[in-house]
């Protein structure tokens, strides 16, 4: 559906992934491997099969929220390594609530803002879930908007939910970007006819048989120093 809302003429819009391009997953990494035995390769194959199962759910048509995807997998990846999780954990949605943002995020959003960019979250966590990490981590009044999967019920990298991130905003896919900091978002971006950005976080790469990103930057500052008008 179209925004009701259109927005006044602009640099353009940019369009963020919040977890691991903007916020810090240290903190869930650490209690993911805690419950795992203490084996961070376990916590990195959790990630992995959140992922995979969040995209098994759009093949099949079967949604759940990311929040209950992440609890199901750390059931199953405890279960294959004959780990018994304790009962009493804190819920790791309250973990992906509170985790920080980067050092370079508010000055690169506030830049971003100031050049004339609308600045809006793309997110596979629910809405409630986007807001509150947000707020947390005091990046919430740089968003014109929070978008969720949810409001579509398929995950990215799906190709519809970018054409209906860019249909809500009104705006056509020359003046927008995609920010990322996983090589499967801006591919997906760029498939859907965004302008992409990819961010260079640790442990980050690009895939090489994906299109080419506009941009290759070490952080959000980076971006707000490099960045042309997308219109």
């Amino acid at each position: 559906m179209p925004n009701s809302h259109p927005l006044p003429p602009g640099n353009g819009t940019l369009f963020f992934d919040v977890n691991q391009t903007l916020l810090d997953t240290t903190g869930l990494n650490q209690a993911v491997t805690q419950r795992l035995g203490n084996k961070p390769e376990r916590a990195e194959a959790w990630f992995t099969s959140v992922l995979h199962h969040s995209l098994v759910g759009t093949v099949t048509g079967s949604f759940h929220s990311f929040g209950d995807i992440a609890e199901a997998v750390l059931e199953m990846t405890a279960a294959r390594y004959g780990i018994t999780l304790p009962e009493a954990a804190t819920p790791l949605a309250e973990t992906i609530a509170a985790m920080p943002a980067y050092p370079d995020v508010a000055s690169g959003l506030t830049a971003l803002q100031q050049q004339g960019y609308t600045l809006v979250a793309l997110t596979n966590s629910s809405a409630a879930l986007a807001e509150k990490q947000l707020r947390s981590a005091g990046l919430a009044p740089l968003f014109t908007r929070i978008l969720s999967v949810e409001q579509v019920q398929v995950y990215k990298p799906d190709l519809r939910v970018y054409q209906w991130a860019m249909n809500e905003m009104g705006q056509p896919a020359s003046a927008c970007m995609m920010v990322a900091a996983h090589g499967w978002d801006v591919d997906g971006a760029k498939r859907a006819g965004m302008k992409t950005a990819f961010v260079a976080r640790k442990g980050q790469a690009l895939y090489p048989l994906a299109p080419s990103p506009d941009y290759v930057i070490d952080d959000i500052a980076a971006l707000a120093a490099e960045i042309t008008p997308l219109s």
